[in-house]
């Protein structure tokens, strides 16, 4: 049993017994270190990890893991709430069924195991007190890319959990973000624009990409028309913000997710204004642009 460094005060645990494909500690992330190179990472959908811990009556940006294609086992040292949210999924606490967005109440002992979405990739749990593992510039998240915070969730973790703040929400039914086939994202002109050529904008907006992969939370890779550059040669590093379309060499578009980078040489061709909806997005997912005006 491996156990994470935790804070004081903390009370009972998560014992690991099947960790899954992907399993990380996310909360909010941590914001205002993009100067140091520290991205702010935190959940690929803050609102889905928000619900689940209203739910179980924790504060919005307690820490909860993120799921990705479920698979997990879980068991608890004491009795307490927890919460799933996001893709539509089978919940068991033993051999009772439980329903995604409502809080369910777990024995001491008991294990909570999450399944495969049957649409969707992610998941994200939350469990009253929060999990207390020992924050890292004033977060709990994984950062995949720059290795800060946690590692990632493995079998046999033993995780940390927080004092209860309070009761469960009193609710019978929430509703989560729908999980499209096809997923529209409203992307705005990047600084970089000028270096591609009319062409590519039109290519961009006007074509349908589907999802690599090879996409994880750094980045949602796009496969389809190549974007033709107006300018040729490289592009000093410049800065990198969340949902920046970067255009690599092959000409193919890349979204940056949560871990993105702070800085990056290829150039951008546009933004995307809200990417949570890439959280739940498979490979071979559909992904078209449209103008801030649609």
């Amino acid at each position: 049993m491996t156990g994470r460094p935790a804070e004081q005060g903390t009370v009972g645990a998560i014992e690991v017994r099947r960790a899954g494909p992907r399993t990380t500690v996310q909360d909010l992330g941590r914001p205002g270190w993009a100067h140091l190179g520290v991205p702010r990472s935190g959940a690929l959908d803050p609102a889905a990890l928000a619900l689940a811990n209203r739910l179980v009556g924790n504060q919005a940006d307690a820490a909860g893991l993120e799921l990705t294609l479920g698979g997990c086992e879980l068991r608890l040292t004491r009795a307490g709430t927890v919460a799933v949210t996001g893709a539509d999924v089978d919940v068991r606490v033993d051999r009772r069924p439980g329903d995604v967005g409502r809080p369910l109440t777990v024995p001491a002992g008991a294990v909570l195991r999450i399944g495969t979405p049957r649409h969707g990739l992610r998941n994200w749990l939350a469990v009253d007190g929060g999990i207390a593992v020992a924050p890292v510039l004033g977060s709990r998240s994984t950062d995949t890319l720059a290795g800060l915070g946690p590692p990632p969730v493995r079998d046999g973790d033993l995780l940390p959990l927080g004092r209860p703040a309070g009761p469960p929400a009193p609710v019978d039914f929430t509703v989560g973000r729908p999980v499209p086939d096809e997923l529209w994202l409203t992307l705005r002109p990047g600084p970089r624009a000028d270096w591609f050529t009319a062409g590519a904008m039109a290519l961009l907006l006007g074509t349908a990409y589907t999802v690599s992969p090879v996409s994880d939370r750094v980045g949602a890779r796009l496969v389809g028309a190549a974007l033709p550059r107006a300018v040729a040669g490289e592009l000093p590093s410049e800065g990198v913000v969340l949902g920046a379309v970067q255009v690599p060499a092959d000409g193919q578009p890349l979204i940056f997710l949560a871990d993105h980078p702070t800085t990056g040489g290829y150039p951008l061709i546009g933004v995307v204004d809200d990417v949570a909806g890439l959280a739940q997005a498979r490979p071979g997912t559909t992904v078209r642009f449209h103008g801030p005006q649609r």
